[in-house]
């Protein structure tokens, strides 16, 4: 996955979808990250928000915000800029999964 990163309040935070981000979606909406609503709102702020805090823990950079917190600091273009690079991502992933296909053919 490339390397995304989110600022908030001007300050810029890594982003990554981990396992640990995955279990922190479960906890807090006890759904799991398959069942996220590509149109709902809600569920791709608080993955966003627990991609971050994932990201953050393990690269050790301090990130104490609450979910709302970190919902009222971001802006409608930061959460789009967000998704259009894990659209992106994911077509590079499943393109380069059918190249390997074909490969191995």
């Amino acid at each position: 996955m490339p390397k995304v990163e989110v600022k908030v309040n001007g300050e810029v935070f890594p982003c990554r979808s981990t396992m640990g981000a995955m279990l922190r979606f479960k906890e807090m909406t006890g759904k799991e990250v398959t069942e996220i609503d590509a149109n709902g709102f809600s569920d791709l702020c608080t993955y966003l928000y627990c991609c971050v805090k994932s990201a953050s823990d393990k690269d050790g950079k301090p990130f104490n915000m609450s979910l709302m917190e970190f919902a009222d600091s971001l802006s409608p273009d930061d959460m789009q800029k967000w998704a259009d690079s894990v659209a992106a991502d994911n077509a590079k992933s499943s393109a380069g999964t059918e190249e390997q296909k074909k490969i191995s053919k």
